[in-house]
């Protein structure tokens, strides 16, 4: 099989992995790319990652969101190699199943790599940070190398991405703090960090709470991940200043009330 080609076609999966996504707010999806195909992957995406942190301030001196993770968006626009794998029809099929629509469109690529010794990442909804409806966008996290959940596996929330926007609060210890009390308060389960093998995959609602632990290991935890929402969305109308900045930066040009399409946010699966 050609690398070019390796990642092509849908992967199906099944009405009761659909059910529990849509009823849980996550899902992990075992073996959704082979090792080969990973390790023909991952050398471009932490080549292109380590490009764009050569000056990163060392692990002691950042502040918590900091030492969560080494964090590099959208790679996929300077690499062709990643570019194959961000915009994949594999992943993308998943995302579109699991959201119940025909297509996708890429909102923006991470590579989050969390160092040995990295720390903690705090509670938090992704779509905090979307001008998006958080309910029709979903987020693939892959490692790229074999992880347990000393290496900071992601811990859910179960169950929380149906009470749609829980804070506004930035990844933070405030965050971390807001997130605690109300867990506690409404009682939601969480869904504990699993071993994944390289080219495992775990799904999420932009509306899922999760958190990831330190990385206790000597080995780095490299992680890419692909943000997508269903296509036909419209822009929404910023309600903090994190969604007019995700505005402005990736969906370029655009105003609330447009239909979010731009070159930066391609139609997959």
């Amino acid at each position: 099989m050609s690398m070019g080609t390796a990642l092509a076609g849908a992967h199906r999966i099944s009405g009761e992995d659909v059910d529990r996504y849509r009823s849980e707010g996550h899902l992990l999806v075992q073996g959704l790319a082979a090792s080969y195909e990973v390790a023909h992957f991952a050398p471009a995406i932490a080549a292109a990652t380590a490009r764009h942190t050569e000056k990163a301030v060392p692990l002691a001196e950042r502040d918590t969101y900091g030492k969560a993770f080494v964090q590099v968006m959208n790679l996929w626009r300077d690499d062709e190699t990643v570019a194959r794998f961000v915009l994949a029809e594999r992943f993308a099929s998943v995302a579109a199943q699991l959201l119940g629509v025909e297509r996708v469109r890429v909102y923006h690529d991470q590579a989050l790599f969390k160092e040995p010794g990295g720390g903690y990442t705090p509670w938090h909804q992704d779509a905090m940070y979307w001008p998006l409806d958080g309910h029709q966008c979903i987020t693939m996290w892959m490692p790229l190398v074999d992880i347990v959940p000393s290496m900071g596996g992601l811990t859910f929330a179960t169950g929380s991405h149906a009470e749609g926007a829980l804070s506004d609060v930035t990844i933070s210890d405030v965050s971390e703090a807001h997130f605690d009390a109300l867990i506690a308060e409404r009682g939601f389960a969480l869904a504990e960090p699993r071993p994944m093998r390289a080219g495992d995959a775990t799904f999420h609602s932009g509306w899922t709470v999760h958190k990831a632990g330190g990385n206790t290991t000597e080995t780095m935890r490299a992680v890419m991940t692909v943000i997508y929402f269903a296509d036909g969305l419209a822009v929404r109308e910023p309600t903090n200043p994190s969604q007019e900045n995700d505005l402005r930066t990736w969906l370029p040009g655009l105003r609330p009330g447009d239909l979010a399409v731009t070159s930066a946010n391609p139609v997959v699966g």
